[in-house]
């Protein structure tokens, strides 16, 4: 059942990323990444008058404060990301997400990887590698340079180290609450902070959200389903595998950039990206 409610998990994420991108050209990202939180508020709220909320335990609380600062600084990093950049180059950095976790996890919630990880880590770093690779490059190490100067994967690769942190937290709130009353809490807490900085950033805001609504409405009932979604999966297992199985939604969201909002590329970008999913997927089935 994890498996399954994973990888509904990529497919919500991946159906969020290309909603957010069609949206980022009109409106500030700071709005959007408000959008993301708030509007799932509704759909997040139902689900939990459904399941019956669980009265959090102590460490619900520290834990729901963490989680909802990294939160917010990753949202707003991520969408300034693939406001700059094409989601084919800035959502594959999310790769690096299970690699961080061999470090993170350890220390944060006790669950240790097996050594058969290295693979994974050097398929991500070679899938990186080949992305950002140019037939004219001037030596070896060119590549990774182009990756820090891109402003978008830059981006989106301190949103994966936070997500490795953020990912970890989410388990320790789980586990002293209830999947549907922390994603509803996480979200509440995120939304006012994002809406803060919302309001101080982008002027005229009320008449901006306004003006795509539809729009924000869908990527919230996509955040909603994708809270719900991996919040259940983080019972049932561990969380590099939950991550692992998520970040498929990579592969599906360059797929979308190439075919939908017509980003160049083509089969070089795919054929990376695919070395990142299999790194992934060694990384997590090597525990």
């Amino acid at each position: 059942m994890w498996l399954v409610l994973s990888f509904l998990t990529a497919v919500c994420t991946s159906a969020q990323d290309i909603l957010s991108k069609r949206v980022s050209k009109r409106v500030s990202p700071y709005i959007t990444a408000w959008a993301v939180s708030f509007f799932s508020l509704p759909f997040l709220g139902l689900l939990c008058i459904w399941e019956h909320p669980v009265a959090p335990h102590v460490e619900f609380w520290p834990a729901l404060l963490a989680t909802a600062l990294v939160l917010t600084v990753s949202s707003v990093f991520f969408f300034k990301s693939i406001e700059q950049s094409d989601l084919s180059l800035t959502i594959p950095m999310l790769s690096f997400t299970p690699l961080l976790l061999l470090v993170t996890s350890p220390i944060i919630v006790g669950e240790f990887p097996k050594p058969l990880g290295i693979l994974g880590m050097v398929l991500i770093v070679l899938g990186c590698y080949v992305l950002f690779y140019h037939p004219q490059q001037e030596n070896v190490l060119a590549p990774f340079r182009r990756l820090i100067k891109a402003r978008g994967s830059r981006y989106m690769l301190i949103v994966a180290v936070l997500y490795s942190i953020g990912g970890n937290i989410d388990k320790i709130g789980v586990r002293n609450s209830s999947p549907l009353t922390w994603s509803l809490a996480l979200n509440a807490v995120v939304a006012v902070l994002l809406g803060i900085i919302m309001i101080v950033k982008v002027k005229d805001a009320q008449a901006k959200v306004r003006s795509v609504w539809p729009w924000l409405v869908a990527i919230g009932f996509c955040m909603a389903l994708v809270m719900m979604f991996q919040m259940n999966a983080l019972k049932l297992t561990i969380v590099p595998y939950v991550i692992a199985i998520k970040r498929t939604s990579v592969m599906m969201s360059a797929l979308w950039g190439m075919w939908f909002l017509k980003e160049g590329g083509g089969r070089e970008r795919l054929f990376a990206v695919g070395l990142m999913v299999a790194g992934i997927f060694v990384i997590s089935f090597a525990h």
